[in-house]
């Protein structure tokens, strides 16, 4: 899936990857995507309900090599 950016998320636990998302999604424009690789085991409940709650899109959700990648699409 195409990505605008990117956040490596890799080895920091909760709330580390969400409030690092919210940073880097202000500096995008709606519409733009932001690419959070995490390996968090609480990351798959708090980045969908982050973006729920945010009024962002969680467009796909992928597992490679062990972590977790989430599209979010700014709203």
């Amino acid at each position: 899936m195409d990505y605008d950016a990117d956040l490596d998320a890799l080895g920091l636990l909760c709330p580390l990857p969400v409030l690092k998302a919210r940073k880097r999604l202000q500096a995008l424009s709606a519409g733009q995507v932001l690419r959070v690789q995490a390996d968090d085991p609480a990351a798959v409940v708090d980045i969908p309900h982050f973006c729920n709650e945010a009024g962002h899109e969680l467009l796909a959700t992928e597992t490679l090599d062990g972590a977790q990648h989430y599209f979010l699409r700014k709203g």
